[in-house]
């Protein structure tokens, strides 16, 4: 059996798509996301090609981990300690534990907290969006990534039987930060207000996630730090793409990414739920690597406020412009 622990957008249709494939899944997540899949789990992807309605096992209860051969974290990087603290009380030592979750931290944070247990990182490198109540699309494209290790096996061969395309690698580390980098784009969608196609779609925006994603590559430059590339373009490319006018990047931007025009950053959905978001685990990466190296990372700083001033209820309806402004661009 396959549990998803802490089973959002991601985790719903990731285990989903295993369910499809035929695997034995087990949802875990809080009672508002659970009671809406009562009636089932409808899983879409980009382009059409696969459209599934299954019928996992969903409940709130951390102890239905327990019976779980491979257990999938899908939580909130803020909540991943807890995470693991209630799984340490239920998961047998036997049991394989993957990340799937945004940042660079959750795998050592797992193992601190799971000793005993194998625990991989893995990456997910698309947007999935929900679409109504036990409805969820998968709204960019991409590859699932894992550890390469023996360990991985059931996750591979559940991923194959479901046609879900996922590849072991053995720089894992640098695939987590080159995901890190392209998700420094969440608070500037959060704060455009904009589905992610459309904010994208304007230079100023653009302009401000080449500076923020520039930034981050010269301090991990700083740190000896590898990037793995994710697109058909290396790492480096990208900020220079973003620069192009608007009808070069509608040229190129489709042969990059596959983006649905309705997909939106996760870090909008927190705001909007007013939730947590995990701006710590993004920029506020970048800032603290930058000051390890005694340097700042000003334009990843700021974003870091801004987002917290939305927290707080703030502006989340910048126009590209007056974000560069915010941004000293």
């Amino acid at each position: 059996m396959i549990a998803i622990f802490g089973a959002g957008a991601i985790g719903c249709w990731v285990g989903g798509r295993l369910a499809a494939g035929g695997a034995d899944v087990t949802l875990i997540g809080r009672a508002r996301v659970m009671d809406e899949l009562a009636g089932g789990l409808q899983v879409t992807e980009l382009g059409g090609l696969h459209d599934a309605r299954v019928s996992p096992t969903v409940t709130t209860e951390p102890t239905a981990a327990a019976a779980a051969e491979l257990v999938l974290v899908t939580v909130k990087s803020h909540q991943t300690a807890e995470a693991g603290a209630e799984l340490a009380n239920v998961l047998p030592e036997s049991t394989v534990v993957v990340s799937l979750q945004n940042g660079v931290r959750n795998v050592d944070a797992l193992r601190t907290a799971l000793p005993g247990r194998q625990v991989l990182a893995a990456m997910v490198p698309f947007n999935v969006v929900r679409r109504g109540p036990g409805a969820y699309h998968r709204a960019s494209d991409g590859e699932l990534c894992i550890d390469d290790h023996p360990a991985a096996t059931s996750l591979l061969a559940a991923c194959r039987s479901a046609e879900l395309p996922i590849e072991p690698r053995r720089d894992m580390t640098a695939v987590l930060w080159a995901k890190l980098v392209l998700n420094l784009n969440n608070a500037i969608n959060a704060l455009s207000g904009e589905p992610i196609a459309a904010e994208l779609a304007q230079r100023a925006f653009r302009l401000c996630v080449s500076a923020a994603q520039r930034e981050a590559l010269d301090v991990l430059a700083g740190a000896k730090q590898d990037v793995a590339r994710l697109t058909a373009i290396p790492p480096r490319w990208l900020p220079r793409l973003l620069t192009v006018p608007d009808p070069v990047f509608r040229l190129l931007a489709s042969r990059v990414v596959a983006i649905d025009p309705a997909a939106r950053s996760s870090m909008w959905g927190d705001l909007e739920a007013r939730r947590p978001t995990e701006i710590d685990y993004l920029q506020g990466e970048v800032v603290a690597l930058a000051e390890q190296l005694g340097e700042d990372a000003p334009i990843n700083r700021a974003l870091v406020r801004l987002i917290r001033e939305a927290e707080a209820g703030g502006k989340r309806d910048f126009t590209g412009n007056a974000l560069r402004a915010k941004l000293g661009l």
